[in-house]
């Protein structure tokens, strides 16, 4: 269990957290945030494949949305009411599965 960050640490792991597909990262209503965007809806699903398998590994699982080549991505931490380290680090993997 991941304890819940405070808003600078969160602000400083975001500048940290560099992606290339989509929108960047941000917190929306408490929860990390990020609309990833693909050539396809196969391109998106193969995305949201490969981050169900690490998902399932860490046993951390986000809340997305999939619309044709579109996947939004809303990461928070229920068992400590807000954002933690085990939400970056399913978010650091989400970047490199993109």
């Amino acid at each position: 269990m991941s304890d819940r960050l405070d808003e600078t640490a969160i602000q400083q792991r975001l500048a940290k957290l560099n992606g290339t597909t989509g929108s960047p990262w941000s917190v929306d209503q408490g929860k990390l945030h990020k609309a990833f965007k693909f050539g396809d809806f196969t391109e998106a699903f193969a995305f949201m494949t490969r981050c169900a398998l690490a998902a399932e590994k860490a046993g951390h699982h986000p809340e997305w949305f999939n619309v044709y080549n579109k996947v939004v991505v809303d990461l928070s931490s229920h068992d400590v009411e807000g954002i933690s380290e085990r939400d970056f680090a399913l978010a650091e993997a989400m970047e490199r599965a993109a």
